[in-house]
C-alpha cells in the first residue's frame, strides 16, 4: 500500500545525493551513486514501490535522485565523462567545508536560481516558435518543452531534455517484448560480453532459470546462469532467493537481469555472507549494455566547436 506515502522532493536530495558522492570518494559511477543514495537518504520499501507513471515505472524517489544529480551538474557541482563516470567538482568539494544547513540552503538556492534560468530560456524558445507555428502544434511545442516530472509537480517541468528520455523509450520498447525474445535479447547481450555457449534453457519447473553461459576467465572457465525478469516496478528479496535455490547442484554463479529495479533489501540478499553471490542488473545497466554493444540502438556523436574572435587580427589590416 503506497497511498500516502511521503517522497522527498528534488530540493531534499541535493546534499544527500553531494554527501554520497563523498561517501564513494568523491567519483562513482551512476549505478554505483544511485545505490548508496539508496543508503545515505533511508529509502523504506514503501517509498521505493511508489511508481512515477511518467518513467514507464520507475520509482519516483530514484526518479527524484536522478534529478537532484541533474540539476548538480547544471549548477556545476558534479560532472560526468562520457563513460558515465561522475565525479564532484571543486566548486562541490567547497560544499564539504560547510556546515551542513549551510551547504543545504546553499545548494536548494543555487538550483532554485538555475531553475529560473532554464524557465527564462524554455520561455524564450516558446515565444520563438509560437511565431512561427500556429493552433494545435504550437500546444503540443510548449508541452514538449516541458521536462519528465512536471506534471507531477516535481519541479522539473523547465530546462533541458534529460539525456535519460533515451532510457525511458527503451526500456518502454523492452517492456513490449515477449518473455521468449527478452530471454533472447539477454542471451545476445551475455554473448557480447564474452560469455560462451550461451543457451537459453527456460522451461517449466526450470526453477526461475532463464539459461546458462561458459563464462571464460584466463585458464579456468565456470558457468553462469541468469533469470530475466520484465518487470514494471522492483524485484525483491525472495526472488532472489529463489533463483539462488535454483541453482544449487547446478553452479555457484547467478545473474538476474530487469527492466525494473531492485530493492535494497534483494541487493543485500544477492551479496549475503555466506550464500552464493548473485549478480544483479537492472533497467538502467541494461540499458547501459545495450548502449555498448549497440544493439537496437543508433548513437549520432555531436561536435561543439567553441569560437574565439581574435580582434588583434583585424586590428592589423
Amino acid at each position: 500500500m503506497t497511498k500516502g506515502v511521503t517522497i522527498p522532493g528534488i530540493a531534499d536530495l541535493l546534499w544527500t545525493v553531494l554527501k554520497a558522492m563523498r561517501d564513494l570518494g568523491g567519483s562513482a559511477s551512476r549505478a554505483e551513486l544511485l545505490s548508496h543514495v539508496r543508503e545515505v537518504a533511508g529509502f523504506t520499501e514503501e517509498q521505493l514501490a511508489v511508481v512515477f507513471s511518467g518513467s514507464t515505472g520507475k520509482s519516483k524517489a530514484l526518479y527524484r535522485a536522478e534529478w537532484a544529480i541533474y540539476w548538480l551538474r547544471a549548477i556545476g557541482v558534479l560532472d560526468s565523462s562520457r563513460r558515465g563516470v561522475y565525479a564532484t567538482t571543486s566548486k562541490g568539494i567547497e560544499y564539504f567545508g560547510m556546515v551542513v544547513a549551510a551547504a543545504d540552503v546553499a545548494l536548494r538556492s543555487a538550483y532554485d536560481e538555475a531553475r529560473k534560468q532554464a524557465a527564462r530560456k524554455a520561455a524564450a524558445k516558446r515565444a520563438q516558435s509560437k511565431e512561427t507555428v500556429q493552433g494545435d502544434d504550437a500546444e503540443l511545442d510548449t508541452a514538449n518543452d516541458l521536462l519528465p516530472g512536471a506534471a507531477e509537480g516535481d519541479g522539473a517541468g523547465s530546462g533541458p531534455v534529460s539525456a535519460d528520455d533515451w532510457r525511458i523509450a527503451l526500456l518502454q520498447t523492452l517492456k513490449t517484448m515477449t518473455p521468449a525474445a527478452f530471454e533472447w535479447l539477454a542471451k545476445r547481450i551475455l554473448r557480447e560480453a564474452g560469455f560462451q555457449k550461451v543457451d537459453v534453457v527456460g522451461r517449466v519447473g526450470d526453477g526461475g532459470i532463464d539459461g546458462v553461459g561458459l563464462y571464460k576467465m584466463s585458464l579456468v572457465s565456470f558457468p553462469i546462469y541468469f533469470q530475466c525478469k520484465r518487470y514494471a516496478g522492483s524485484v525483491g528479496a525472495s526472488v532472489v532467493r529463489d533463483f539462488r535455490g535454483a541453482m544449487v547442484g547446478r553452479g555457484d554463479k547467478g545473474l538476474i537481469i530487469t527492466t525494473g529495479t531492485f530493492t535494497p533489501a534483494a541487493r543485500e540478499e544477492a551479496t549475503r555472507d555466506g550464500a552464493s553471490p548473485v549478480d544483479l542488473i537492472d533497467g538502467d545497466e541494461l540499458c547501459d549494455l545495450i548502449l555498448e554493444y549497440r544493439l537496437g540502438v543508433s548513437v549520432v556523436e555531436r561536435t561543439v566547436r567553441d569560437i574565439t574572435v581574435n580582434g588583434r587580427f583585424f586590428e592589423t589590416l
